[in-house]
């Protein structure tokens, strides 16, 4: 008999309110979570600038936290519903289908441009303070994919596999885990001391370049793993959704590291 780690059955809901007509009224440790690491961003940001020699005023960083919360789930709804739903998607139905990275990354790199052009703010600057904060949210928010259950990786006879309760009863990778620890924690650290060398800091958008090949690195190995979208299946060239999306970010990431005269704009 394969060893398998039991699967923690936390409740997803963490406060139920009742329903009104097909909308469900509930605090979720999805949303707990996801607000969690949106704040711990904010903060994050805001100490970035505060070691910076390029030093940006608190009260934009405060005001970008609404932007960016805004492009996040505005973009990432959107590339759900382009890149991941079944036939039938309604944006507003949050608790139907989730939110695309790849989605909430373009809605973010939107927000900072219109943002920073309004407030004449260096963009390349800003934009490596919200890199070196992104991988907060996203450590917070796979550990909340753990919780729901869901993206769970592909069936495996590791020792440390987990019975889903919606993946059969067979033992998969916790992939959402692995990717907790890779997109936050590992890329974290990482950003968090290059972020800490003056002459790094000093090359505007490198920071960015290191989270985007860094973000596509891990996600392209966990999904490796991972069990792709039943209703996507393995695509082209023997990629998932999520690799073909990474492979984009990858090419760009890797362009704001080599690219020569890094400097404000």
């Amino acid at each position: 008999m394969i060893f398998v780690l039991p699967f923690p059955n936390i409740d997803p809901v963490l406060i139920q309110f009742g329903q009104v007509g097909n909308f469900p009224i509930a605090i979720r440790w999805y949303g707990v979570l996801w607000m969690t690491g949106c704040l711990l961003a904010w903060w994050n940001a805001v100490k970035f600038f505060e070691r910076s020699s390029e030093k940006v005023a608190q009260k934009h960083v405060d005001d970008f936290l609404v932007w960016g919360v805004l492009g996040t789930v505005i973009g990432g709804r959107i590339g759900y519903g382009i890149f991941y739903s079944n036939e039938y998607f309604s944006f507003f139905q949050v608790w139907q289908g989730g939110l695309s990275f790849h989605g909430g990354l373009s809605g973010v790199i939107i927000a900072a441009v219109v943002f920073t052009k309004f407030r004449a703010i260096p963009f390349w600057q800003f934009s490596d303070a919200i890199a070196c904060s992104a991988p907060i949210g996203l450590l917070l928010v796979r550990v909340a994919n753990f919780i729901n259950g869901e993206l769970y990786g592909r069936v495996t006879n590791m020792p440390w596999g987990m019975v889903f309760p919606s993946g059969g009863s067979e033992p998969r990778h916790p992939s959402q885990l692995y990717e907790a620890f890779l997109e936050g924690v590992v890329l974290f650290v990482v950003l968090y001391v290059l972020s800490r060398n003056e002459k790094i800091c000093k090359q505007a958008g490198l920071l960015t370049g290191i989270f985007m090949v860094g973000y596509a690195v891990a996600r392209g190995a966990v999904e490796l793993v991972r069990q792709p979208d039943p209703h996507l299946g393995i695509l082209t060239g023997g990629l998932t959704m999520g690799q073909w999306l990474s492979i984009p970010v990858f090419l760009f990431g890797l362009y704001l590291i080599l690219r020569p005269n890094k400097r404000a704009m």
